[in-house]
């Protein structure tokens, strides 16, 4: 199930660079993130759906390379991103 249109505007708001920013990484990580948090939660009541666990790695290791490539670009967008979200240490 995808992200609220509500949901994905508050989360694009919160982590644009500028107004028209739809596509940076930040807002890609956040985006990530939360559907990252809905399926975590999915599989608390569903512990047997393996397709939609698949699927998650896969939002994982996006998540991952995201954050990975922000890491080397910009080292501070990232610690105000992981600090923001909440990930990581």
């Amino acid at each position: 199930m995808p992200l609220a249109p509500e949901t994905k505007a508050k989360l694009m708001g919160n982590f644009q660079i500028h107004t028209t920013d739809t596509g940076s990484p930040e807002v890609q990580v956040a985006l990530l993130s939360e559907r990252i948090n809905q399926l975590t939660e999915h599989f608390r009541v569903h512990r047997q759906d393996h397709a939609s666990r698949r699927g998650l790695l896969i939002l994982v290791g996006r998540r991952k390379r995201l954050l990975e490539y922000l890491k080397r670009s910009d080292t501070e967008r990232y610690q105000k991103l992981i600090e923001g979200l909440g990930i990581r240490k």
